[in-house]
This record gives structure tokens, sequence and C-alpha cells, in this order.
């Protein structure tokens, strides 16, 4: 069982920059890969960023590629990203998850979810 609990969201003005935690619990954390995802109001979630369980190989969205950096620290069972140049569009919730195998950008494949932090950016 891997309990993820988010925070480091708030409000930030266009152009700024702000840094997801996601604090894992659970003895396997080390093993599993993690995804951040965002839900606007009204949309779907959709993919931002992923990492493999050792932090070698990440993956991002097209609409995130080199304003995000998504990376993680397994002594202290925490991921990360890293948000600049933030654009209102970028407004959300933002939820990190785990899954046991394979890193993938598809929400319905990830087993644990976080319960969300909100970001917002203003123009």
């Amino acid at each position: 069982q891997v309990q993820l609990v988010e925070s480091g969201g708030g409000l930030v003005q266009a152009g700024g920059s702000l840094r997801l935690s996601c604090a894992a619990s659970g003895r396997t954390f080390n093993n599993y890969p993690m995804g951040w995802f965002r839900q606007a109001p009204g949309k779907d979630r959709e993919f931002v960023a992923a990492i493999n369980w050792s932090g070698s190989s990440t993956y991002y969205a097209d609409s995130v590629k080199g304003r995000f950096t998504i990376s993680r620290d397994n002594t202290k069972n925490t991921v990360y990203l890293q948000m600049n140049s933030l654009e209102p569009e970028d407004t959300a919730v933002y939820y990190c998850a785990a899954r046991e195998y394979g890193v993938t950008a598809t929400p319905a494949q990830y087993r644990y979810w976080g319960q969300g932090t909100q970001v917002t950016v203003s123009s």
C-alpha cells in the first residue's frame, strides 16, 4: 500500500515558478514509477510528467516540455515537479500517482493517487 500527499501548490503570476512535492509512504516506494497529472475545471485529467523508479528516465507532455522538470529522491520517498515559466493555462489541481510497473501517461493505469494540490496562475 502506498499513500501519497502533495504539497507546494499556490497562486503565482504568469512567468513565475512553483515546486510541487509528493511525499510517499510505503516500503516499496523506491520501486514504483511515478507520475504527475493535472485536472482543470470541466476538463479530463491529463498527463504532465512521469519518472521511472530510479529517476534515470523522465517523460513530459508536449505542453510542459522545457518548462517543467520531474525528479525524485528515493532517500526521502519524495517526487518533485519543478514548474517554471508558468502560464494561466497551467492552472489546475495537480495530482501525483504511483503504479507498480512501467511508466505510462494513462491516468487509469495508476493505482495510487494523492489528494491533489491547487495551482493557480494569474495573467
